[in-house]
C-alpha cells in the first residue's frame, strides 16, 4: 500500500529533505547534531509535515519509536497504559539514541482525561522514552503538557510562502517525472497556490488527477479559485435557497480557506459596524471546523449568522 500512496512512498526520510521554513528545520538539525530529542509539541496547520520530520528525527538519530494516532484510538486510556506503558517501559534494542520515542498523532483530537495520563507517562518514563506530540490546534492541548514540552510552531513566517512553493514545485516536478505523468508547469503551479501549505493534499490531489489523466489546462476549471461574488450578492439580499445552493456547489473546497476568503472581502460588502461582529462569527465557526460531522451545515450556518446579522452595504 505504502508504494502505492504517493504521500507514503515519498515522504522524506531525513530532516533535511522535509521541505519547512528555514528556521523550523534548523532546530530539528541541531537534534540530529546532539543525536537527542526533548520531549516536542509540534504545532501547525494539516499537512505542514509535523508528522513527517517526527518520523525523519526519529529514524536519522537512530531512535525506536512507535506511532499513535490520537484520532483513531477509541479506548486511548487504554492504549496510554498498556501499549505506550509496555514500549516505554522496556530498553531500546537499537544501537541509536538512547531513548526511545513515543509520536501520538493528532493529540488535540484526545479528551483531557487521556491528556492527563500522557503528563504522567511523559514523567514516569522520562529516563528512558521521549513523546512527540503533533497537533492542529495548540489551545486543545492541556497546559501541563504544553510545559513539559518543546513548542516549536509550523506556521509560516511573511516572507517565506514564495521559496517554500518554488521548493515544493520541484519536489512535485520529481515526483511526477518519476511516475511518468503528464503534466504542464503552469498547472502544477495553480494546485500548489490553491492548496498550499497542505502539502499532503497537494500530493494526493496530484496522484488523483494524474490517474484520471494528465495534470493539464483541463482541470484548470476544477482547481480555479473560488468566485464569491455570486454568494456575497445572496447574502445582501438574504436569499437563503441560493446561498445554500452555493455552499452544496462549493463543498470540495476547504471550508477554512473559503471562510478566509469571505473575511477578507468584508471590507467591501459590510458596513463598517458590522465587520467585527462578521470577524467573530467566522472565528466561531472556524474553530469547530475539526471537529463538527457535517461540513456543509457549518458552513452553512455561519453565512445565515452573517447574513442576518450583519448590514451590508
Amino acid at each position: 500500500m505504502n508504494d502505492f500512496l504517493w504521500v507514503e512512498k515519498y515522504r522524506p526520510k531525513v530532516v533535511d529533505d522535509c521541505i519547512l521554513p528555514e528556521i523550523v528545520k534548523n532546530v530539528f538539525k541541531g537534534f540530529v547534531s546532539q543525536g537527542e530529542i526533548p520531549n516536542l509539541l509540534l504545532t501547525g496547520s494539516a499537512g505542514v509535515g509535523k508528522t513527517t520530520i517526527a518520523k525523519a528525527l526519529c529514524e536519522e538519530i537512530g531512535a525506536s519509536y512507535i506511532m499513535i494516532n490520537g484520532s483513531d484510538e477509541g479506548r486511548f486510556l487504554d492504549t496510554v497504559r498498556n501499549r505506550i506503558r509496555t514500549f516505554a517501559s522496556t530498553v531500546s534494542l537499537t544501537s541509536g539514541a538512547s531513548h526511545k520515542v513515543v509520536i501520538i498523532d493528532e493529540a488535540d483530537n484526545t479528551t483531557n482525561d487521556v491528556q492527563l495520563s500522557l503528563r504522567a507517562a511523559v514523567e514516569e518514563f522520562h529516563s528512558n522514552c521521549r513523546f512527540i506530540f503533533t497537533c492542529n490546534f495548540i489551545n486543545k492541548i492541556i497546559e501541563p503538557l504544553h510545559s513539559r514540552c518543546t513548542v516549536v510552531d509550523f506556521r509560516v513566517k511573511n516572507g517565506q510562502s514564495v521559496a517554500l512553493q518554488g521548493q515544493f514545485f520541484e519536489r512535485l516536478r520529481t515526483i511526477l517525472k518519476t511516475e511518468n505523468a503528464k503534466f504542464e508547469d503552469k498547472v502544477l503551479a495553480k494546485l500548489i497556490k490553491r492548496y498550499y501549505p497542505d502539502w499532503r493534499r497537494l500530493i494526493n490531489e496530484c496522484q488523483r488527477y494524474s490517474a484520471n489523466g494528465a495534470i493539464d489546462s483541463a482541470i484548470l476549471v476544477d482547481v480555479a479559485d473560488v468566485n464569491l461574488d455570486s454568494l456575497l450578492s445572496s447574502l445582501k439580499q438574504k436569499d437563503f435557497k441560493t446561498v445554500k445552493g452555493w455552499v452544496v456547489q462549493h463543498m470540495d473546497n476547504d471550508p477554512s480557506m473559503v471562510m478566509r476568503k469571505i473575511y477578507d472581502n468584508l471590507y467591501d460588502v459590510l458596513k463598517p459596524n458590522s465587520i467585527p461582529e462578521a470577524v467573530l462569527v467566522i472565528a466561531k465557526y472556524m474553530r469547530d471546523i475539526s471537529n463538527v460531522p457535517d461540513q456543509e451545515i457549518n458552513m452553512l450556518a455561519c453565512l445565515t449568522e452573517i447574513m442576518m446579522t450583519c448590514e451590508f452595504k
